[in-house]
Parts: C-alpha cells; structure tokens; sequence
C-alpha cells in the first residue's frame, strides 16, 4: 500500500510539486501523454473540477498516463482517484498533439455519462460540479477549451 500523505499536507505540497514537474518538463523536453475525460450527467451537465495546485481555473478530470498504461484505462483511474466515479462506458474524442510545459504532449481526449455525484478526493481535486454545457464557468482553462470543442465538433454532447 502506497504511504498517504495526510490530505491537508499533500494539499499543501501540490503547489511546490506542480512548479517542479513544469520546470522539469520544461528543461528536459521529453514528450509525455495524458487523458482528460470529458463526463456529463443523464441531463448533458458537463463536469468540472478545480486542483490543488496550478491556476485557479476550471478544467477537465485527467492526468498523465503511466509507462505502458492503455489510454482508456488512465481514463478511468483518473475519474476513480480524483472524483471516486467509476465509468461505465468511455468513447474517444480526439487525440490532440500540443505542448505542454514546454514538451510535446499527445492528449487523449474521451467522453463519458455518469449517473453519479463526484467526491472530490479533497487532496488533488477541491471542487467538482455539473455545469449546463450552454453555461460553463469562468475562468475555464485554454486547455480544457481546446478539448470541449473537440467534443462538441464530435457531436457527442446532449
């Protein structure tokens, strides 16, 4: 079993984790792969988090994936850890090739419906909520931007 910071310290040293990983990617280049997902409820209420760490923006459930790890897979552990929703079925929207913190990124972009409540994981996730998708929150990330009109120009919202 993984050690497991208390919630309030791990919360605290996301910030000073967040800056050290963008330097570092930033300084090596190296190119690295995530997933975000975006999930909607049975009335199309798109859901958005807010972290820990990094700007204070709304964004999407995601993260990077792990050495080896099926992309579809990092989709649903991503959910599970940071909102404790476990998703059915998964479709794929786009794979996105961008940069990110200065090194090449390919990001996985999938959508979900979910009929259930996010838990935030309190440590890396403070808040989660379902936003009418005609009506979604400012400040909403650039990022996070990018991959909702990537679903939306796939048709699978509402």
């Amino acid at each position: 079993m993984p050690l497991r910071l208390p919630a309030p310290l791990h919360r605290a040293l996301m910030p000073l984790a967040h800056v050290l990983r963008h330097r570092w990617r930033r300084w090596r280049r190296v190119p690295i792969a995530g997933v975000s997902v975006i999930v909607t409820n049975l009335a199309g209420d798109v859901l958005l988090l807010k972290h820990s760490y990094g700007p204070r923006e709304w964004g999407l459930p995601g993260g990077g994936l792990r050495a080896g790890e099926d992309p579809i897979a990092a989709a649903r552990r991503e959910v599970r850890e940071e909102l404790g929703i476990e998703l059915a079925r998964i479709e794929p929207v786009a794979r996105l090739e961008e940069e990110l913190s200065g090194s090449p990124h390919t990001a996985h972009v999938f959508a979900a419906v979910c009929d259930q409540h996010p838990r935030p994981d309190r440590r890396e996730v403070i808040e989660a909520r379902f936003f009418p998708s005609h009506s979604l929150p400012e400040p909403l990330g650039a990022v996070t931007r990018a991959r909702i009109s990537a679903w939306r120009a796939r048709g699978l919202r509402d």
